[in-house]
């Protein structure tokens, strides 16, 4: 079918388990975990940044995946909120457009900040004597700038070229907000290709620092398990265990949404994935600071 035929009308967002009984008390808890999220992140940043004695590497790139999950959270939930009250479920192409950019910018600059804060722990445990040269703060500026930066231009191509796609037939979006899997099943082309190059993005994005963030934590594994201090064994223990938590939570929704084919999955178990990710994971941030 060409482009001419493509139609300007806005998409319909289906909202988050539009079957589901009793979805309004599912909406008021979702309601209330944003509320939490939200307030939780906002005074961990205010708190790193008022507070000089919390002026280190650590603390300073923590300050930016809360405000990136702050942002992410804030990304979806409000819309999906408006619309369900409104009864009004239109969002414009330009709308979509834009939310999914910004929801592939804060997800690959999170995939690369958690990255770095793992490496980041790896000096300060394997290397104390030279965390201060290695971790100055230029390189946790230069280490801030890159998770928001390429975070920003992998998303601007992806949203480009998903949204240059014409869409014809039906604009209802199975999903409470415009992601690109959702959105891309709306297609009158072939987007076989496009969905190819978009796994091996994530290979970049999700594979290879998943495998550098492991092998970070297994280096101080071993280092910790070297150490004469029972308690500062046991401390180091339980704060890896919490950022590996977090990790996990975080990257093994993404492979699945991204990385599977989409007959391994469905319509349902994608939002499932989706509210994991968007939702619940922006609330554990503050558990890196264990």
């Amino acid at each position: 079918m060409s482009r001419k035929n493509e139609t300007l009308t806005d998409f319909f967002l289906l909202g988050i388990f539009p079957e589901l009984l009793y979805i309004s008390i599912f909406i008021i808890f979702i309601i209330v975990v944003y509320i939490i999220t939200f307030t939780g992140n906002a005074i961990l940043i205010l708190l790193i940044w008022v507070d000089s004695h919390l002026h280190t590497p650590m603390y300073i790139l923590l300050s930016h995946l809360s405000l990136i999950d702050l942002a992410l959270i804030s990304t979806t939930v409000p819309k999906m909120v408006i619309n369900f009250f409104s009864g009004n479920r239109n969002i414009s192409k330009v709308g979509c457009g834009t939310q999914i950019f910004f929801f592939f910018a804060l997800g690959g600059g999170e995939c690369i900040l958690l990255t770095l804060m793992s490496f980041d722990r790896y000096v300060a445990i394997c290397n104390p004597l030279r965390y201060p040269v290695i971790m100055n703060p230029r390189v946790c500026l230069q280490m801030a700038l890159v998770s928001w930066g390429g975070g920003a231009l992998n998303s601007l191509i992806n949203t480009i070229y998903t949204m240059h796609f014409p869409f014809c037939g039906s604009r209802e979006i199975h999903h409470f907000f415009c992601e690109m899997p959702a959105i891309l099943k709306l297609s009158c082309e072939d987007t076989s290709l496009y969905e190819m190059v978009v796994s091996v993005i994530c290979i970049v994005f999700i594979l290879i620092p998943l495998g550098l963030i492991m092998t970070s934590y297994m280096l101080i594994f071993l280092t910790v398990l070297r150490m004469n201090s029972p308690e500062g064994r046991k401390k180091a223990l339980a704060t890896c265990s919490s950022h590996l938590a977090v990790v996990s939570f975080y990257y093994v929704p993404a492979m699945i949404i991204y990385m599977t084919p989409h007959s391994f999955h469905s319509l349902e178990q994608d939002q499932i994935l989706s509210i994991i990710n968007t939702i619940f994971i922006p609330r554990l941030t503050p558990s890196f600071t264990v």
